[in-house]
């Protein structure tokens, strides 16, 4: 799954703005799509060739300068940066400027931009447009832009809290990911930018989405801070019948980590934008933590949920000297949580892991879904709140699981069981930060699909101010080693549940594959 995906603008929006778009609101952008469905998928108009067969550095050399950014003289402390179609973006999108409900049209100036050669500049055509935006936000002080959301490439977009360097990315919508049938790849088409006040801590602007089995319509209102909170308000108008639609989706990369073994010529601890998908079931109000992991074949896991109220890719590793690397500061990517608005009811929350061989593909996706295929006379609405910042965005209140090792089965004191793996789970923070060395904390651990549990045991490890679960498990022959864990206290949760899930044929430490 390439981090940078394509965008499409279909012919039917290069139409000039309406008149009534001169009383602008949500319901405008409700009604485009809406209308949408109702008809064929229009194809995308693609960018002149030698755009799309730009090579990377060329394309890098495409600056927009920053004194060409939208309200750049302009009081408000938001300024939007355009980024130009190429490479991976092989089409433009629409963008206009709502002030106070009328609409204008941003429109592309072959100025805005430095160019690596005269010819590079001689062939972009004067109507070429843009494949998206970046905003800003003065985080350093009013003489500092800094870039904190990107949104360019299929419905994907890129946030970051005010210590983040940017990692993985969200999208408007999923669409079959994962499955043999193969995954679309709707887009947006056409943003409005509401013009924010000049003492503005928040921005709203809309989006248009479009793809071959659904329309959508979507308000985004985006707070930068320490934690950048993107609201969004979703409507959706299926045009043909979606078997798997995920809702909310992340996407990042894990390659390698600690629970994984070093590739051959790696010398870096670890490699990954993110290290596991947290998810907090509204029924149960249980706290699951599953460490990623780079599979050898495509695995797809499903967690059931009621009233789900909350799920995300964290990096909770935050430390350089897990990574030590200095140019892609792995332990800065951010952490996104989302928080559904209301009721999702009946769903599943499914992560999608792919086998990479480096770093430079995404291959991790997280969403939910609601149970049941949508068919195409549905119309549906859901808002939630995404949240990009440091590794505790989703403020867990319980123990987290912030390790994990497997390595070959030895049993205490000596002595090996054939077929057997120690797992090690070091678990740390909330009512755990305050027991001391001596406390009775017990292990609850569960062996699942046959995984027979042989022996378990906590103890503190006083170095690193931390609880330790070591469990022995032995899988059955042809299944996978499942486990669930948590740390207690008498009758008291003290941890987030800990699920793992080995395939057989795997290896114990997750063989990555290499080119």
């Amino acid at each position: 799954m390439i981090r940078f995906l394509l965008r499409a603008l279909p012919f039917v929006l290069s139409m000039p703005l309406l008149a009534q778009e001169q009383n602008f609101d949500f319901e405008t952008v409700i009604g485009k799509a809406r209308e949408l469905a109702l008809n064929p998928y229009a194809a995308p108009a693609q960018v002149p060739r030698f755009l799309r067969d730009l090579n990377y550095q060329d394309y890098q050399g495409i600056r927009f300068k920053p004194e060409s950014s939208l309200w750049h003289d302009d009081e408000t402390p938001f300024k939007v940066m355009m980024i130009p179609p190429g490479l991976f973006y092989n089409h433009a999108v629409r963008i206009n400027v709502v002030d106070q409900g009328a609409v204008d049209p941003v429109n592309f100036e072959k100025r805005q931009f430095t160019y690596p050669n005269p010819d590079i500049e001689r062939l972009v055509p004067a109507d070429m447009g843009y494949a998206g935006f970046k905003l800003t936000f003065p985080f350093e002080g009013a003489d500092v832009m800094n870039q904190f959301l990107v949104f360019a490439g299929a419905s994907y977009y890129r946030a970051v809290g005010k210590e983040n360097n940017f990692g993985l990315s969200g999208r408007g919508i999923a669409v079959d990911t994962g499955l043999p049938s193969g995954e679309e790849f709707p887009s947006f088409i056409e943003f409005w930018l509401e013009k924010p006040a000049g003492d503005a801590e928040a921005m709203t602007f809309y989006g248009l989405l479009d793809g071959e089995s659904l329309a959508g319509a979507y308000k985004f209102t985006v707070m930068p801070g320490e934690q950048t909170a993107l609201k969004v308000e979703s409507a959706l108008f299926p045009r043909n019948p979606v078997e798997m639609l995920g809702l909310a989706p992340l996407t990042s990369m894990f390659y390698y980590g600690e629970n994984t073994l070093l590739p051959p010529g790696e010398w870096r601890p670890e490699v990954h934008d993110s290290d596991g998908l947290l998810i907090h079931d509204g029924d149960s109000d249980e706290w699951l933590w599953r460490p990623l992991r780079n599979p050898q074949t495509l695995s797809i896991d499903y967690f059931a949920t009621h009233n789900v109220r909350g799920f995300g890719l964290l990096q909770r590793d935050t430390d350089f000297t897990s990574y030590m690397d200095l140019e892609a500061r792995y332990e800065t990517r951010p952490s996104a949580w989302i928080e559904p608005e209301g009721d999702w009811g009946q769903g599943h929350v499914v992560l999608v892991q792919l086998p990479t061989s480096d770093e430079t593909n995404d291959n991790v996706v997280a969403f939910w879904r609601t149970d049941g295929q949508i068919s195409k006379e549905q119309s549906l609405h859901f808002n939630y709140t995404a949240r990009f910042g440091g590794d505790r965005v989703a403020n867990e209140p319980l123990g987290r699981a912030v390790d994990s090792y497997l390595g070959d089965g030895m049993r205490v004191g000596g002595g090996t069981q054939p077929g057997s793996v120690r797992v090690i789970v070091d678990f740390a923070d909330g009512p755990l930060a305050d027991l001391e060395p001596d406390a009775p904390v017990v292990g609850h651990v569960s062996g699942l699909e046959g995984t027979e549990v042989l022996e378990h045991f906590v103890e503190y490890v006083e170095p690193l101010q931390r609880w330790r679960l070591s469990v022995l498990a032995r899988p059955v022959a042809d299944k996978p080693l499942a486990l669930r864990a948590y740390l207690g206290q008498h009758e008291d949760t003290l941890s987030e549940t800990w699920s793992y899930e080995l395939p057989p044929g795997n290896g114990v430490l997750g063989v990555i594959q290499r080119k």
